[in-house]
């Protein structure tokens, strides 16, 4: 990174600390690496996010139905995922500091400096090389092309590295017996698999046809070894994953269609399309015909923050091998080739995959702006503003009485209480009216609305916009719907 952009990216993570988003966890005992736990603004703002998320999903959408699956699941799940076998990253030790890499954040980090000194195209022939060599699984490749490019560590300054090996990234527990001769379980790596034992389940009791979807959220652990980045990339995380069950021979049209539209989700946020961008894999998954991610560009870079990936018939298939159990659809329409019903498959599955952890991110990076304000008598100001989308934002109104007294806080409660219910609402008396106005701009409130004496005598108040700072008097009565009409 830059320096402005480094600063930029430190900034964010202070006042993301400091108004109440993100806390390091147990900060008390000199914190946890790569876990954290989010404040009053921040699990308002998380809350939010995956609503809006979940909303999109299984509410606009009248063939996508929810669930909720257990953190843990029998062991064999993870076996036959390929979980156990192939969730693994390529690891590189230094000698000296005995510190461990993931190969490909090393090898991107020195693409990431030559970038800096105006290098472009010899980083992207370092990011192709290195891409080329995982596809092949060609470790010993990777290991040269490290040594060729003087890559060291960051704490020993050495470039003695160890062969690279593959480190096994799931979280092992016990659970007493789980089978008659296991009791070693696992923390999931990922929330999709909770979806797929569930796929007749779903199926028979909401009385879904192909092509259909099931939506969850919810907790995934990772045991990575280079956590990084704030929250990019964490331990413990939140997913919002859809799988969408599809007839074979179709995937790709349905690919194509959640590739566009989930990118049209992120855009409904109001966030430009040039910050986002299609990255198609060079190495599929094992379980994938096609997969793309859906990147944003972080003050760290383009990042993925959605994956987009044509499962095939993997999963299904692997589970109903592994349970001794017919994971098959019945398809009644007609085939127009035969005549005949389809019959009895193994439907195929499209995935949509987003780090919800990531996705709060993404809207912190977007939102935080510090803004120097000319004044009218001609001295200057400034302010930190976090501009959130109003329908995601933690606080929607702040209700701010001018005085403690002559009877403002009373009105100014009676409108508290009638929008609470409706929307996230805060109330504060203390202060000077511009330090509570800054106060609300930086947890990101959308609209304040300031009590005076004139609303005693007319009924109007004035409401401020977070934005553009303008100030408008309108009918008291007619606040709540102002709001709701910028959150809807």
């Amino acid at each position: 990174m830059s320096n402005n952009t480094d600063n930029r990216f430190q900034a964010i993570i202070s006042h993301a600390k400091e108004y109440g988003f993100v806390f390091p966890s147990s900060e008390i005992y000199d914190g946890l690496s790569a876990v954290y736990d989010y404040g009053p603004y921040g699990s308002e703002l998380k809350k939010n996010i995956r609503d809006y998320w979940w909303k999109s999903m299984t509410q606009m959408h009248d063939n996508i139905v929810g669930i909720d699956a257990a953190i843990f699941m029998h062991p064999t799940t993870w076996k036959a995922s390929g979980h156990v076998d192939n969730f693994s990253d390529p690891m590189i030790d230094n000698k000296d500091s005995k510190k461990r890499y993931r190969v490909d954040h090393l090898i991107e980090a020195k693409a990431d400096v030559l970038k800096e000194k105006g290098e472009g195209d010899k980083a992207d022939g370092l990011i192709a090389a290195m891409e080329k060599l995982l596809a092949t699984e060609d470790y010993t490749g990777l290991k040269q092309l490290i040594e060729d490019e003087k890559i060291v560590c960051q704490v020993s300054g050495t470039a003695n590295w160890t062969d690279i090996r593959q480190f096994n990234l799931m979280f092992a527990t016990q659970l007493g017996s789980v089978a008659e001769d296991a009791d070693t379980i696992y923390l999931r790596p990922e929330t999709a698999q909770g979806i797929f034992v569930n796929f007749l389940n779903v199926q028979k009791t909401a009385r879904m046809k192909i092509p259909f979807g099931i939506a969850q959220t919810g907790k995934a652990f990772r045991n990575e070894i280079v956590a990084r980045q704030f929250i990019f990339r964490m331990r413990e995380f939140e997913q919002m994953e859809m799988q969408f069950f599809v007839r074979p021979g179709t995937q790709m049209q349905w690919y194509n269609f959640w590739k566009e539209e989930r990118l049209n989700w992120h855009l409904s946020l109001g966030i430009p399309t040039e910050k986002y961008r299609y990255h198609d894999h060079v190495k599929l998954a094992h379980y994938a015909d096609a997969a793309l991610d859906i990147e944003y560009e972080f003050p760290f870079g383009f990042k993925e923050v959605e994956g987009i990936h044509s499962r095939t018939d993997f999963d299904l298939k692997s589970h109903q091998e592994y349970s001794k159990k017919k994971q098959q659809y019945f398809d009644n329409d007609i085939d127009d080739t035969t005549g005949k019903p389809f019959g009895n498959y193994i439907p195929y599955v499209i995935e949509t995959s987003i780090g919800l952890d990531r996705m709060f991110l993404l809207i912190l990076s977007h939102a935080y702006e510090e803004e120097t304000i000319t004044k009218e008598d001609g001295t200057s100001d400034s302010r930190v503003v976090m501009k959130i989308p109003a329908k995601i934002a933690p606080v929607k109104l702040a209700i701010l009485p001018l005085l403690k007294k002559d009877g403002l806080p009373e009105i100014a409660r009676e409108l508290l209480d009638s929008c609470k219910a409706s929307f996230k609402c805060f109330y504060e008396e203390k202060d000077a009216i511009g330090k509570r106005y800054r106060r609300q701009d930086a947890i990101g409130t959308p609209f304040c609305v300031t009590i005076d004496h004139q609303t005693k005598e007319d009924g109007t108040v004035t409401i401020r916009h977070r934005d553009a700072m303008t100030q408008e008097r309108i009918p008291l009565t007619a606040v709540k719907q102002l709001v709701l009409q910028a959150i809807d």
